[in-house]
Order: structure tokens, then C-alpha cells, then sequence
């Protein structure tokens, strides 16, 4: 029996260690591994806040394709979750999905004034600007939201009013840095806000996501004002008429060409949709400063001499219908080419664009067009940052992780390469993909999942509704054209009234062919013939015995895979 007067040891009992479970969750939708339609959610408790809504254009493989959005299943599902859209700057890989999101998920936009401008443009296109709520903020404001503040911070790029965004979160500072370049001489004299970085720096930065698109290349990216000189020598040199490609967002471009039209007494004139809308934004908000009386329109460029003509017109990636491919094939409405014109393409081809910009040099040239590019002058510059400033941002922020974005998978690497030498631990550095969830804790981060994600495509007016079969089936109309099989037949009695006809097109050439087309109708009759013996008579089954048969046939003739579309008309 045990002793009750022993004296029972107390035992303290240890507390169970719980650990921060705190997280933010980052989402990227887009702009990784790609080029384009950039979009990241950041989700803390009950906020999701999401930086930038582009767009991309489509490959070569997407045919008939306008344009592609991010897929936001993931913010439509959590949409009262979402406090708003915070958008770095005003290219169309940064706001062209905004149009076609919002139309789901009706949220507070924040912006920049030129930022901000262009976007409401775009929304005004798309009869939804009386629905949506745009805020202006300045470089240097803070939004204040539940769970994240929200700052914006200037940086540089090739269009005006770009930031960075820090978001501060109860977790600590993630800083992405938007698009950027450090530019220490930019046209409007508004430098990098390097001194904002510092101070997060020196605070502590738990997370940055930083702009990849240059990382592979060494040094630093030139700055702006590089080709403003090349521009006046240039222009100095002309005799006739100057036609100058850009990107209609680069506005310190415009401004340049602008300056130098000024000096040299030339007037100017706008060509392309996209270039006449930005240049307009941009005036009416102070961003483009043209004197009184420079600015003519297409119409009146035969009214002065050519050496007091510019045309500033888009199409510097050889798009199909810019203005600058149908004044190449001689089918712009107002501008011809002629001898002594001269061609600056103020751009770099982007990658899958080379062959197109090629095409269009060389008609230019053909034509008697002096066309100036950048493998002959330093007539642009990037405005992504190079090896160098992205080991600048990172001695600044000094980040604890780290996630690459905005470029191809060989960039993302290379970006992460570039950290790991400035310190940041190899185990906290991730590549993520589309649609991956990456979660982040104080002191470590994981990638926990996926969400639903990819490419919507845009066709006309149709948003998603087309899809792998239709792409499909429009790469085999491209290859190999389409085959109509069109047969009448009585039903009852079970015989052919009248075919079976056979029409083709991008198949072969009928008139050159006609013993294949008797061939392949003959073929078509024998098909039906046996159909109808053997009794069938559901025109399902006997359509796909004809598909099937027939173009077997054909690929045994001349090896190719035509679409076939048999049609049956019972009478």
C-alpha cells in the first residue's frame, strides 16, 4: 500500500512550443518563365491586394488571337477578399488586362496620374469607366488598408511615372520592384528614389521581387539621354522627311523627338491608333510638353516641304498592321515612301520579332528609305536594369528572400545567381511558376500548392472561348485546308439523290487537281454506297465513316491530313 506521507515530486510540465503560423501568401498569375500579362496576389488573413493586370500578345502558334489575360479564377473565388489593383506604371504587360478583369471583379485601381490616365483610357473604350473607382497616388504616399500598407516608391523605366511598391505587412517589408532601371539622368530629371530603398534596408526587408528581364546581360543599361544625342545627330544629317518607330508609351522618347523636331523647325505628325491616344493622355496631363503649333495631321504633311516633316508612327516590332509594316507594303492611306526619306526604328526587336522587323527593313529599304536601326546607331535603350544595378538593389535592401520575376525562366536564373552572390541564402532564394502559392513566414517560405491559372484568350469580342480543340483545329486549317463532302440522299428508299460534291479550301488547287477531286469523289460514293447497304443510317456513324475513310485515303495519295467536314442533306 503506498505511503500517503511520501512527499510527491511536483512536476512542472512543459508548454508546448506553437509557432508563428502568420503568413503571406504571394500568387503569381502571370510574368513568370513569360513575357507579359504581369500579376501577383498577396493574400494576409482576409486581404488579397494585387500588383499590376497585363496583357500579352500572342506567339505565332495562336492563331487568330487578338490579345492574352491572366486566368483570375483564383481572385474571382476570394473576390471579397480583394481590396484593390496597385499598378507600377502604364505599359500594356502592366494594365491591358484590366479592361476584361475588372468586369468580374470591381475593385479600387491605384496609380500614378500618367498611369492612372491611360488607364482610363483604356476603360473608357470599354464603356466601364462609370463603373470603376481610380485613385491617383504620388511616388512616396502610403494606402492603408487592414492588414497591408501599401507604399509607392518612383523609380525609373521607359515610360514616366513608374514605382516600386512596398507593401508592409505584419510580417515585415516586401518590396517588388515593378519594371525599373536606375537612371541617374532621366528626361524629366526625376531620379530613382535610391534613398527610399536604403532606409527599408536598413529597417529590415523580409521579401523583394525584383525585375529579371536584363539579368543575363553585364554592366549597366544606358541612360535615356544617350539617345536624345544620337537623335540630334541624326536629325542634323537629314534632308527629307524623318520617320521615327517607337513605342507609343515611351514618352521620354516622344519628348526627345519632340525637342529635337523643335530645334530643327519641323513639324509633326502622330500615326498609328495607340500613338495618337498615349501622345494625347500625355499632353493633356503635362507629361508631353509640344509647342503651340507643331503638331499636323496626317492629311497636311503634303502641304510643307519634306525637311520640315516628322512622323512619329508605331510598329517598331513589324506588327501586321501597325503603321509602320502597311507604309513598308505601300498600303498607308497617307504616307509613301519615297527617296531621301529617312527610317529610325527606336527599339529593340522583341524576342520572336526579329524575322517581322527584318521584313519590314528591308522593304523600306527596297523602297529608297535611309532606315536607321539599333545594330547601325544607339538609337534605344532598355529600361530594364542590367547585372550591376540589380546588384545595387540588392546591397540596399539587403532582402532575407528573394523571388525573381518579370522575365524567362534563363533570366529568373540568372537573377537568383546575381543574389546568392550578394549574400541572400541559397535555401531562401525560389523560382516560382504560374499559379504556384508561395507562402512566407517570418523565417522561412514554402511553396504550398497551386491555384488555377494560365492564359485566357481573346478573339473579337469572345473572352476564353477559345480553347486547345479550336487552336487545334485552326493549326490544321493552316497546314493542311479543309475538305467538304456534301452528299443528298433519300432516306427512305436509301440512295444518293445527288453528290456526293466535293469542295476545298487551302487543300489543293482545284484546276491543276481535278483527277484528286474525281478520285476523292469517287472514294466519297463508294463510302456512302456501302453505308447505305449495310443499313446505316444514323449520318453521325456515317459522317465519321466518311471523315475517317477519306482521309485515310488522302494520306495514302500525297501524305497530307486535310480537315474534313462531311455534310448529309436527307430529302
Amino acid at each position: 500500500m503506498e505511503n500517503n506521507n511520501i512527499e510527491k515530486k511536483q512536476v512542472k510540465k512543459k508548454r508546448k512550443y506553437i509557432p508563428n503560423r502568420k503568413k503571406v501568401k504571394i500568387i503569381p498569375l502571370g510574368g513568370l518563365g513569360e513575357i507579359g500579362k504581369n500579376i501577383t496576389a498577396f493574400e494576409y488573413e482576409n486581404e488579397i491586394v494585387v500588383i499590376d493586370c497585363g496583357l500579352s500578345f500572342p506567339d505565332e502558334e495562336l492563331y487568330g488571337i487578338d490579345i492574352v489575360i491572366p486566368d483570375v479564377t483564383y481572385l474571382i473565388n476570394n473576390s471579397h477578399k480583394v481590396k484593390g489593383f496597385f499598378i507600377t506604371h502604364g505599359h500594356e504587360d502592366h494594365i491591358g488586362g484590366l479592361p476584361y478583369v475588372l468586369k468580374q471583379i470591381n475593385v479600387p485601381i491605384y496609380g500614378t496620374k500618367l498611369t492612372i490616365g491611360l488607364i482610363e483610357s483604356k476603360l473608357t473604350e470599354h464603356n466601364i469607366l462609370s463603373d470603376c473607382t481610380l485613385n491617383v497616388v504620388e511616388p512616396g504616399e502610403i494606402v492603408e488598408l487592414d492588414n497591408f500598407k501599401v507604399e509607392f516608391i518612383r523609380n525609373n523605366h521607359s515610360i514616366a511615372d513608374s514605382c516600386s511598391i512596398a507593401l508592409h505587412t505584419p510580417l515585415g517589408v516586401i518590396v517588388h520592384s515593378g519594371d525599373f532601371k536606375v537612371d541617374f539622368t532621366p528626361i524629366d530629371n526625376k531620379v530613382m528614389d535610391l534613398a527610399r530603398y536604403a532606409q527599408l534596408g536598413k529597417k529590415g526587408v523580409l521579401l523583394l521581387m525584383a525585375d529579371s528581364t536584363n539579368a543575363i546581360k553585364p554592366g549597366y543599361t544606358m541612360s535615356e539621354k544617350t539617345v536624345g544625342e544620337t537623335l540630334e545627330r541624326l536629325f542634323l544629317q537629314a534632308t527629307g522627311r524623318i520617320i521615327v518607330a517607337t513605342f507609343a508609351s515611351n514618352i521620354h522618347r516622344l519628348q526627345q523627338i519632340v525637342n529635337a523636331c523643335e530645334k530643327h523647325n519641323r513639324k509633326i505628325a502622330f500615326s498609328g491608333r495607340s500613338m495618337e491616344k498615349i501622345s494625347e493622355v500625355s499632353m493633356e496631363l503635362g507629361y508631353l510638353n509640344v509647342p503651340d503649333g507643331m503638331i499636323i495631321s496626317l492629311d497636311e504633311i503634303n502641304n510643307y516641304s519634306d525637311e520640315r516633316i516628322t512622323i512619329v508612327t508605331t510598329g517598331s516590332q513589324g506588327e501586321p498592321m501597325s503603321a509602320l509594316t502597311r507604309i513598308a507594303s505601300a498600303t498607308h492611306r497617307n504616307i509613301q515612301i519615297q527617296k531621301g526619306d529617312m527610317v529610325i526604328i527606336s527599339a529593340t526587336p522583341i524576342p520572336g520579332n526579329e524575322k517581322s522587323v527584318s521584313n519590314v527593313i528591308n522593304s523600306l529599304t527596297e523602297k529608297g528609305a535611309n532606315v536607321i536601326y539599333k545594330a547601325i546607331e544607339d538609337i534605344h535603350v532598355s529600361g530594364h536594369a542590367c547585372e550591376q544595378e540589380l546588384r545595387l538593389i540588392q546591397a540596399l535592401l539587403k532582402p532575407k528572400f528573394f523571388l525573381p520575376v518579370h522575365g524567362e525562366y534563363k533570366q529568373l536564373r540568372a537573377h537568383s545567381k546575381i543574389a546568392q552572390d550578394m549574400g541572400v541564402d541559397e535555401n531562401k532564394i525560389f523560382i516560382l511558376e504560374i499559379g504556384d502559392v508561395f507562402e512566407l513566414y517570418k523565417n522561412r517560405g514554402k511553396i504550398a500548392g497551386k491555384v488555377p491559372s494560365g492564359r485566357v484568350l481573346i478573339d473579337g469580342m469572345g473572352i476564353g472561348d477559345v480553347g486547345n480543340i479550336v487552336l487545334r483545329d485552326r493549326k490544321n486549317l493552316s497546314q493542311d485546308g479543309i475538305i467538304t463532302i456534301v452528299t443528298v440522299i433519300d432516306k427512305k428508299n436509301k440512295f444518293i439523290i445527288s453528290g456526293p460534291d466535293v469542295i476545298t479550301r487551302g487543300f489543293v488547287y482545284v484546276r491543276d487537281s481535278e483527277e484528286l477531286i474525281n478520285e476523292l469523289r469517287n472514294e466519297a460514293l463508294r463510302i456512302v454506297g456501302n453505308c447505305l447497304e449495310k443499313n446505316i443510317t444514323q449520318w453521325s456513324e456515317m459522317k465519321n465513316t466518311i471523315r475517317k475513310d477519306v482521309g485515310s485515303y488522302i494520306y495514302s495519295k500525297i501524305k497530307r491530313k486535310p480537315m474534313i467536314l462531311p455534310v448529309i442533306v436527307e430529302v
